[in-house]
């Protein structure tokens, strides 16, 4: 501060720079607004800074004020800050000298009465339902006899003892036990971690994955339980392909997590008890169900044997089948010796005709006849073999002179073919030679009409042909400028020339031209 005295001012007043100002204001405000409680709505909160500090504004219906949290003391709140939410903040109230400003720094936070809280719940409630995360139809049923339980809870508290004494005594399985905070800044991330991880597991891994997961907490109060109402926390709940149990608090207290659950329990033991079945029960059912299924067959074999000699007594007895066939046996047995008798006799008297017609005469008669007929065929079999030979015979004889007169026939039909050949050799040379003779007539008059219509020969009357510098001839004046290099192409050969301007010929050209030019010389084109 300074106390010096300006001879030239007005007024006695000391004279302070924009520094000490904002130093003197600044150690004002620190030491009469150290320590206080204010109320309001957060407004402009966007999150933590990359630095890690966050900032934002506290208001109410008539005015606002800066708010910061530093990092330190960020990390150690129990509530994170959000937009819209009425809260109490205690800090010291400060100001900010490079923009004259003040601003309230905050070393605790706390909603403003558990009425703010609940407000909250519900909007995050409502919100989360209209995108379907609390559906029954998305929820999962608990398998009736899982073979792994995975617990998300604090390894140190009552809960997961309870849960495993539970387990134990019901129907003993295999438990892991995720360990988390459930309570105090980043509890909400590890629970949503945690249920992600379980669900993370590949089945048949090294890690055994669940078949159904529970997530407990033993009771308190709602800022006890904000964790489980953190948006990640539920949102990691709906989304789990696991059946998840949620077992927060006492049966009266109620989180986000309960309605995205699949099943909530109103405890964790009764989350114990919904999730395996009681084995001692399920031992007498069992045997229950063996004694009614022991019954039931032995009731039906009885029924089965009573049925079987209801249909013994139905059926004949073993004298009464066979009566009818013992007397037809003992018809035919009785029968069977002069059946025997008779056949006997019947095949004797057929031997006996047989026998008549064997006589030694009678065999050699056809015994003689046989031989006869085979000589007769004999004989025609030989003349046969002989005409065949003598057809043969004429066959060869008849080819033998064929090849002899063969090589004169073909001397015959060689000369034939040569003079034939010759004469046609001879028409074809004539042929030949008028056709060349055509050929070049035609020949001929094509090339006399194409000299005629051939621009060289009016070229050899005085005219010529101007080309310009691609080789392509020029028709019309207009197609040449001043300066551009031609070629005039005479009957005897070309030259080169350079345009100029338009204008009259030469004098040299004049005279030439005034000559009268003799019309008996005028030629044609053609």
């Amino acid at each position: 501060m300074s106390n010096v005295f300006d001879s030239d001012s007005p007024t006695n007043l000391a004279e302070y720079s924009v520094s000490e100002l904002s130093g003197s204001i600044k150690r004002t405000v620190e030491t009469a607004f150290d320590q206080v409680r204010v109320r309001g709505e957060i407004s402009g909160y966007r999150g933590p800074h990359s630095s890690g500090h966050a900032y934002f504004s506290l208001k109410d219906d008539r005015a606002r004020i800066d708010a910061v949290i530093w990092k330190g003391t960020f990390s150690r709140l129990k509530f994170r800050p959000e937009e819209g939410m009425e809260v109490i903040a205690t800090g010291k109230v400060t100001t900010f000298p490079g923009s004259s400003k003040y601003q309230i720094v905050i070393e605790t936070l706390e909603p403003a009465g558990a009425g703010a809280l609940m407000a909250l719940i519900e909007e995050r409630k409502r919100r989360l339902g209209a995108e379907g995360l609390f559906d029954a139809a998305r929820k999962k049923r608990l398998p009736f006899m899982p073979k792994v339980i995975g617990v998300v809870t604090s390894p140190t508290g009552a809960v997961i003892r309870d849960i495993l004494h539970r387990i134990s005594d019901r129907f003993p399985v295999h438990v892991l036990v995720w360990p988390v905070k459930v309570q105090g800044e980043g509890s909400g991330e590890e629970v949503a971690n945690a249920i992600r991880g379980f669900n993370a597991l590949e089945p048949g891994g090294a890690i055994a994955r669940p078949d159904v997961l529970i997530v407990a907490r033993g009771g308190g109060s709602l800022e006890d339980l904000w964790s489980f109402n953190d948006e990640t926390v539920v949102r990691a709940a709906a989304e789990s392909r696991i059946p998840l149990i949620s077992a927060v608090g006492h049966e009266t207290d109620w989180t986000l997590i309960d309605y995205a659950a699949d099943v909530r329990a109103p405890t964790p033991t009764g989350a114990a008890e919904m999730a395996v079945p009681v084995k001692a029960e399920l031992e007498a059912q069992a045997a229950a169900l063996a004694a009614r299924l022991q019954g039931c067959m032995n009731r039906q074999m009885d029924q089965r044997r009573q049925s079987v000699r209801a249909l013994m007594r139905a059926l004949p007895s073993l004298d009464q089948l066979l009566a009818l066939p013992r007397r037809r046996f003992d018809e035919a047995a009785a029968g069977l010796g002069r059946g025997l008798e008779l056949n006997t006799i019947n095949k004797r008297r057929g031997f006996e005709r047989v026998a008549s017609h064997l006589r030694p005469d009678v065999l050699s008669n056809r015994i003689a006849e046989r031989r006869q007929l085979l000589s007769e065929r004999m004989a025609r079999a030989e003349r046969t073999v002989e005409r065949l030979l003598d057809r043969s015979k004429s066959r060869i004889d008849r080819a033998e002179a064929i090849l002899a007169s063969l090589p004169a026939r073909l001397k015959t039909q060689t000369d034939r073919g040569r003079e034939r050949l010759g004469n046609l050799t001879r028409h074809a040379d004539t042929a030949i030679r008028h056709q060349l003779t055509r050929a070049r007539a035609e020949l001929f008059a094509q090339d006399r009409v194409l000299q005629s219509l051939s621009y060289k020969n009016v070229l050899k009357r005085g005219y010529a042909v101007i080309r310009d510098e691609d080789d392509r001839p020029v028709s019309q004046a207009a197609a040449l400028s001043a300066g551009m290099g031609i070629a005039i192409e005479f009957a005897d050969g070309r030259v080169g020339a350079m345009t100029t301007e338009g204008g009259a010929p030469p004098a040299s050209a004049k005279k030439r031209s005034a000559k009268p030019a003799d019309p008996t010389k005028q030629g044609t084109l053609f």
